[in-house]
């Protein structure tokens, strides 16, 4: 008989690391599976000076490295796969992989986060970490008494650009449309706002600068103008999505595929949970996945204890 495991964690970020040593330092077998880089978008913030403790080398890289290492050490498995289903229809679940593998297991935890949607403009992706971000919470203190873009005319833009402002000597938003999409309220505190600069009917054509971002070139929609912008940053705010589709008929999820879970991280169906960004959630940061994880594996322990004896 294959080995039936404790619980599969699915995502290796903070959300499923911090899961996989939990669980795995309560003497449960867990195994890890992930499939692309370990540490998720933590992993490619080259700051992260806003996790605590995270003083010296307060890079993503480095703290996810040492979270990784963590679970590992207190007996995680890691495997590099990607989850393409599951089979639910008996008490010990199975999780199938690309590979062609499948896992036995007691329990799931899904943690495979959210991604910020790009625009796949040229220099985006080159000059991410380097002026382009994708989250003021993490990034505004780096631009103090600078100036930033915030592309986007969403809530999340124009609440993201508010926020800049308390660290940004000015920030323009550049929007597409001649009105924003945003909630009125938040719209007329952005409008009256001395720091916060708009400009309408424009979308961002290129993100320019060498090693880090120097300025992005804006192109008009209705006069197809293009210009040169000068500034020290470009944040992005053109909508998230979360990695779930490999989940979608499994568990119940919201119209834009984030799942649904309580507060002790469990889902529609009995012994699977979320932690994380993939969840619905208020605010999604490496410390909010991580506590998430840990309930979650907490909460995993307990089912198993309930339904499997032990």
């Amino acid at each position: 008989m294959s080995k039936v495991y404790d619980v599969a964690i699915i995502g290796g970020g903070p959300a499923g690391l911090s899961a996989g040593l939990y669980a795995s330092r309560s003497r449960m077998s867990a195994i890890i599976v992930e499939k692309a880089k370990w540490g998720g978008q933590a992993g490619t913030t080259e700051e992260l000076e806003n996790y605590p403790g995270s003083i010296e080398m307060p890079t993503g890289p480095k703290l996810m490295e040492r979270m990784k290492g963590q679970a590992e050490a207190f007996g995680a498995e890691l495997v590099k796969d990607e989850v393409t289903g599951f089979d639910i229809s008996n008490k010990v679940k199975v999780v199938k992989l690309a590979s062609g593998k499948e896992i036995s297991v007691k329990t799931i935890i899904i943690a495979t986060g959210a991604q910020p949607m790009v625009l796949g403009i040229p220099g985006e992706t080159e000059l991410r970490g380097k002026g382009v971000s994708y989250c003021a919470t993490c990034d505004a203190d780096f631009f103090a008494e600078l100036e930033v873009v915030v592309v986007g005319g969403g809530d999340a833009a124009v609440e993201e650009a508010l926020y800049l402002t308390k660290f940004a000597e000015k920030v323009t938003i550049v929007h597409r449309r001649d009105e924003f999409r945003a909630a009125k309220s938040i719209v007329e505190k952005a409008v009256n706002n001395g720091k916060i600069d708009i400009i309408w009917n424009t979308v961002a054509e290129e993100i320019y600068g060498d090693g880090i971002v120097e300025g992005v070139k804006l192109k008009n929609v209705k006069t197809g103008e293009v210009t040169d912008f000068r500034t020290d940053g470009v944040f992005m705010f053109v909508g998230t999505k979360p990695i779930s589709e490999f989940a979608k008929g499994v568990v119940e999820m919201d119209e834009k595929g984030y799942i649904k879970a309580d507060e002790e991280m469990r889902t529609s169906v009995e012994g699977i949970f979320a932690a994380g960004d993939v969840r619905i959630k208020l605010l999604r940061q490496v410390i909010t996945a991580a506590a998430d994880g840990a309930i979650a594996a907490v909460n995993a322990e307990k089912y198993i204890e309930k339904n499997f004896g032990h």
